[in-house]
């Protein structure tokens, strides 16, 4: 078993968690960017707001602009969050050398908590298969601290 094979299998068990820079990877000439999920919303808020202005009034145009705020920062954000860090991983897991590449731009970082309360973590500074090598075999799947 390759030593992503052995991440797939521990991160399905919920035993080893994957970390994503979600800003890094929701930037323009990413692979997992879109374009209508970042820029569609905010020119839809933008152009509303403008014509709420025209046409009634400039209160009229500031409330369409805050309410506008809060449906991006409260319901749409952490859509485009969860839909960056699913494509993302996805793509680093489909094959290795996404994984490398990835893991070497700093995007990627692995945790894990074994049974005994150690806390593991990896990040680009160090070898993710030497840190999936030295996981020891039936980790246990523990509930966080403070829960």
């Amino acid at each position: 078993m390759t030593e992503l094979e052995r991440l797939r299998t521990l991160m399905a068990a919920g035993q080893v968690k994957l970390g994503v820079h979600i800003r890094r990877m929701n930037s323009p000439g990413s692979p997992v960017y879109r374009t209508m999920e970042n820029v569609a919303p905010a020119a839809a808020i933008l152009a509303l707001s403008f014509g709420s202005t025209v046409l009634v009034h400039f209160y009229l145009g500031a409330v369409v602009l805050a309410a506008g705020c809060w449906w991006w920062l409260a319901k749409q954000l952490p859509r485009v969050k969860d839909g960056v860090f699913d494509r993302t991983a996805a793509l680093v897991l489909s094959d290795e050398k996404q994984f490398d590449f990835w893991w070497s731009q700093g995007v990627l970082s692995l945790y894990a908590r074994l049974a005994d309360g150690d806390e593991r973590a990896a990040t680009s500074r160090q070898n993710w298969r030497d840190w999936v090598r030295a996981l020891p075999e039936g980790l246990q799947i523990l509930e966080p601290k403070g829960k």
